[in-house]
């Protein structure tokens, strides 16, 4: 056989399984079988560039060139829905609805109203052609490449008897599990926890970087079809067709025609969407004839033969019984309600986080108060109100510790921040445990063989009391009784694998307070070692583009203390990078200093995170957003238009890639 012909067919037999795994929730291959078919695809394509395809199943897993997004006009407009919420609003929709018909009888279907980012999908000869935003409603985002990584949409139909050219929409969203998951990684870094899934599947989706987008394991789907070919006039049936085509369609729908019918699907959900994978804020109405749709028309903002029923947030109330504080990697500590068990939203609830002590004031919390809560984004339990007419006259206040409730130290509180710290920083347990799991952390040392759990135990055994205790770790020490020679082995040999990590990331390593990803490669480029860093004055620092005095201040307090000097040090000993590596320092220019660059469209020669890095070496800055002080744009391939534009009004030259390549190389 041709490995042309090859390659079709195992494109064809990978996008059916995809399809029966990811929409029929039914597997008809081994993982490895269907891994190995992968490989073998991969390969195949590999010895042939020229048949490279963008809706290949080797391409779900997305790339790093999806810079920028281009704007589309939409054929058909996409509207927003009126809501409604309560049954007497529906009724009054459902009379209108008679009544501009003149009595004819009507279908509605009733579906469920994802909470997620809406998408409309062009498929042409039965292959995804284009994805596109809601946007504005008139013209939005061309984001096919991160839809491409989306494995329950198709990116070849399996089905048959679609039309030539038709449109489809829906919504992304982001399944409960992969919310909690990253939720659970973001406590654990501290960092700031996405609010719900609907803005964490907007941001995944809206991502500079397809890998990113796979990573996240969004779903989506799909509930209306357009176009001059579809193949009835009912809407519900056209989209039992589209389930024939490969689409993932919703089996929460129903189609009825009486109002009283309405209100049982109504009911039902208000109880069942609890269940489901992902997350739901109401119903959707729709009449089901399209022949009616054109009769009722539409009014500037929505559809007047469609209208949503949203939710109402689920509130209980219950009683606040004391208040227990946390204290995390950094030093904050944070203050936990802890409140009688109460059934919130499908689930038990009996803590919620009080933020800080402000949040506290703001309530004028008392112990033994009936407080109300809710689910933001219907999963993070949070206190919204207090039931004054119950607070016993005895009441006490909460009153906001003033010791670490870990080690004892007396808290303090930085100007501009709201939250308390423990100063405590190498002898506080919670905090040397935060630092370390910091340290091993993806982002950070990468050191992926040790978890939380290990660094708990390690902790516990005394085998670790700080990050550079990492180093002197032995395969016997871990493998005591002789059971995990092989585990032992790949924990030390992960942690002498992490001594090839650049500085820049050293420095977010140690966990200097208020020092992220950003600031540690700034600091980084502009000190050039830990020696020039450690010495630093408060006035150096402040020189820094993007350093404020709080950051300068708590650099300064981290080098002061003589055992993260000592830390350093040992890291150093142990051979650590503690400088920018030399290629990096010789490439170092004055070529673009005073210069604010802005990156858009795809290139060729580097990607987007390397030209940041190009531009800082040779002394410029990146800027992420066009103004009348851009120096100038470094444009590859599908630059946006609305960009262009801007660039065209304020006079800001355009320089392609060559160019930039030929100023910086002069």
């Amino acid at each position: 056989m041709e490995e042309k012909e090859q390659i079709r067919k195992l494109r064809t037999q990978l996008h059916d399984y995809n399809y029966r795994y990811y929409v029929l929730n039914r597997s008809d291959v081994t993982d490895e079988e269907f891994d190995r078919l992968m490989h073998q695809l991969q390969e195949l394509e590999a010895r042939h560039p020229e048949l490279f395809d963008p809706n290949s199943p080797t391409q779900r897993v997305g790339s790093d060139l999806s810079e920028g997004f281009s704007q589309v006009t939409h054929r058909y407009p996409m509207l927003s829905l009126a809501n409604t919420y309560n049954e007497e609003e529906v009724a009054g929709w459902y009379e209108n609805i008679r009544r501009d018909l003149g009595g004819e009888p009507f279908e509605v279907c009733c579906e469920l109203k994802y909470d997620g980012l809406s998408i409309s999908l062009t498929y042409e000869e039965g292959r995804l052609l284009r994805a596109v935003t809601r946007g504005d409603g008139t013209r939005g985002d061309d984001v096919t490449a991160n839809v491409r990584t989306i494995r329950t949409i198709p990116l070849v139909l399996p089905g048959k008897g679609y039309p030539h050219q038709f449109e489809i929409r829906g919504e992304v969203l982001m399944p409960w599990s992969v919310f909690e998951e990253i939720n659970i990684e973001r406590q654990a870094a501290e960092e700031p926890l996405l609010a719900n899934p609907r803005n964490a599947a907007s941001g995944t989706l809206k991502s500079l970087d397809s890998r990113l987008v796979a990573r996240r394991h969004l779903d989506a789907y799909l509930y209306y079809l357009l176009g001059d070919e579809v193949p009835f006039d009912g809407h519900y049936e056209n989209l039992q067709a589209a389930r024939q085509w490969g689409f993932p369609i919703s089996e929460g729908m129903q189609k009825v025609d009486t109002l009283e019918d309405i209100y049982r699907f109504i009911a039902h959900w208000e109880t069942a969407r609890h269940d489901l994978p992902v997350a739901t804020d109401g119903i959707v109405l729709k009449v089901n004839s399209g022949r009616q749709q054109r009769t009722l028309g539409f009014t500037a903002k929505s559809p007047r033969w469609a209208i949503a029923y949203k939710f109402k947030a689920e509130r209980v109330c219950t009683r606040l019984n004391d208040v227990s504080y946390q204290v995390g990697r950094t030093g904050a500590v944070t203050p936990v309600a802890n409140m009688d068990a109460v059934l919130l939203a499908g689930t038990t609830v009996r803590r919620a986080t009080l933020n800080n002590e402000d949040f506290i004031r703001s309530f004028d919390l008392h112990l033994g108060d009936y407080v109300y809560v809710e689910k933001g984004g219907e999963i993070i339990p949070k206190i919204v109100g207090v039931d004054l007419t119950r607070r016993d006259a005895a009441a006490q206040p909460v009153k906001f510790v003033d010791r670490c409730p870990e080690c004892g130290a007396q808290l303090v509180r930085y100007d501009g921040e709201a939250a308390h710290y423990c100063p405590n920083d190498s002898g506080c347990p919670p905090q040397i445990k935060g630092r370390i799991e910091h340290f091993i952390a993806r982002r950070a040392m990468n050191i992926d063989s040790i978890g939380p759990e290990t660094v708990d135990e390690y902790y516990r055994r005394g085998l670790i009391h700080n990050i550079a205790d990492l180093y002197d770790i032995r395969i016997e020490q871990i493998d005591g009784d002789g059971s995990r020679q092989k585990s032992a082995r790949k924990i030390v040999n992960g942690i002498h694998a992490s001594l090839a990590v650049p500085f820049e990331r050293v420095l977010f390593a140690l966990g200097i307070r208020f020092v992220g990803e950003t600031s540690a490669r700034v600091l980084a480029r502009h000190f050039k070692s830990m020696d020039a860093l450690m010495e630093a004055r408060l006035d150096e620092l402040l020189e820094v583009e993007g350093v404020g005095r709080v950051i300068a201040e708590s650099i300064i307090r981290y080098f002061r203390n003589p055992d993260n000097r000592t830390i350093v040090e040992r890291l150093r000993g142990y051979g650590l990078q503690m400088a920018l590596a030399t290629s990096w320092q010789q490439g170092l220019t004055h070529r673009l200093e005073g210069q604010n660059i802005v990156i858009s469209g795809v290139f060729e020669h580097y990607n987007r995170d390397q030209y940041k890095a190009l531009i800082e070496q040779h002394g410029g800055k990146n800027v992420g957003s066009i103004s009348s002080k851009t120096s100038f744009i470094l444009a590859g391939a599908n630059m946006g238009p609305a960009k262009l534009q801007k660039a065209e009004q304020l006079g800001i030259k355009v320089m392609s890639e060559d160019e930039f390549l030929r100023l910086i190389n002069d």
